[in-house]
């Protein structure tokens, strides 16, 4: 039989927003990691934690991952769940930020946004007393790289040493990515055109993390410098809300991940997207659809790794569930 983890660092995340990957610790990340594999391992365990409690999505943005993964997860947890679609009216335009917040927290019990601005998402922050939950901004998708550390760990990469290489658009899949290596240790290879590197701002302050964690973070142009990577990464260059711009297009085309690509990083090395995929684009059909793709590993553990943090936010992780072999193993560092 299984160990079974005391989750003594979730409890801390009771009422608290997670705007950014760089609002959890480092324990409560692995903490969330663990009960993310708990629940995927089984649901049935699980079965009526969030019964009576209710969340409210507002998107500004479409979505089919976010969307369904956040719908079904809390509905297989025992919740409910209402939709508003913002993609004809952004929040805040009907009525203040502020005012649509204390509303809404009169009724439901946790938000989850999807929004092109992330001062949206501080807005509501500022005016709730329930958790608010990014669900992909302009500069931040925490629960993607919740999904993508899961994901690593799954095929045996080791978080504090994994090489992870960025090929792309520095964009906010990115900086979340940054994010996690910077307070989980490890190494990133952030390989962009000068002119679309991440957020300068922000790569300060997730190099400030990593000098704390030891985690090594290097920009760069050179494809060449992902020799060795443990997982390729990429995204779609042309974000949604953004002109297709063919200046910004022009420059990307010598970062496709293409076979010869992902040669220079290895033959262990997976390749890694968090979808949509433009195909023929940032990414070819041989490398997508290839031995080394994870990408269809990563979409489902969108929902395993939500409905972990929506139970630890909500304060309804329960006191004792036993656990899959191996899930201890990602607490060892701290126990």
């Amino acid at each position: 039989m299984a160990r079974t983890p005391k989750f003594s660092a979730l409890d801390n995340l009771r009422g608290r927003s997670i705007l950014r990957l760089a609002d959890l610790t480092d324990i409560e990340i692995r903490e969330v990691l663990a009960l993310s594999i708990a629940l995927k391992a089984d649901y049935a365990a699980f079965r009526d934690t969030l019964a009576q409690r209710a969340l409210v999505m507002l998107f500004e943005k479409p979505s089919l991952r976010t969307r369904v993964s956040f719908e079904i997860g809390f509905q297989k947890l025992g919740g409910c769940v209402t939709f508003l679609d913002h993609r004809n009216e952004p929040i805040g335009a009907r009525e203040p930020v502020g005012d649509y917040g204390r509303n809404l927290e009169r009724w439901c019990d946790v938000i989850v946004a999807r929004v092109f601005k992330h001062e949206t998402l501080i807005a509501l922050r500022e005016n709730c007393s329930i958790p608010i939950i990014n669900a992909l901004s302009d500069i931040a998708h925490p629960c993607q790289a919740l999904a993508d550390a899961q994901v690593l760990v799954e095929h045996g990469i080791t978080l504090e040493s994994c090489h992870l290489a960025w090929f792309g658009d520095g964009n906010n899949v990115c900086l979340s990515l940054m994010e996690l290596v910077a307070i989980m240790g490890g190494r990133m290879t952030v390989v962009t055109p000068p002119s679309h590197a991440p957020c300068s701002k922000l790569t300060n302050e997730i190099l400030a993390l990593a000098a704390r964690s030891g985690a090594i973070i290097t920009l760069t142009n050179d494809p060449s410098s992902i020799a060795g990577a443990d997982a390729v990464y990429t995204d779609a260059w042309i974000s949604m809300g953004q002109a297709n711009c063919p200046e910004k297009i022009s420059s990307l085309r010598a970062l496709a991940v293409t076979p010869e690509i992902m040669r220079i990083a290895g033959p262990h090395a997976k390749f890694m997207h968090c979808l949509p995929a433009h195909r023929g684009e940032e990414v070819v059909d041989a490398v997508i659809d290839g031995p080394q793709s994870i990408i269809y590993d990563q979409a489902e553990n969108r929902m395993h790794a939500q409905n972990a943090l929506m139970l630890a936010l909500l304060g309804a992780v329960p006191a004792a569930r036993f656990v899959p072999a191996g899930t201890v193993e990602i607490l060892a560092k701290h126990r």
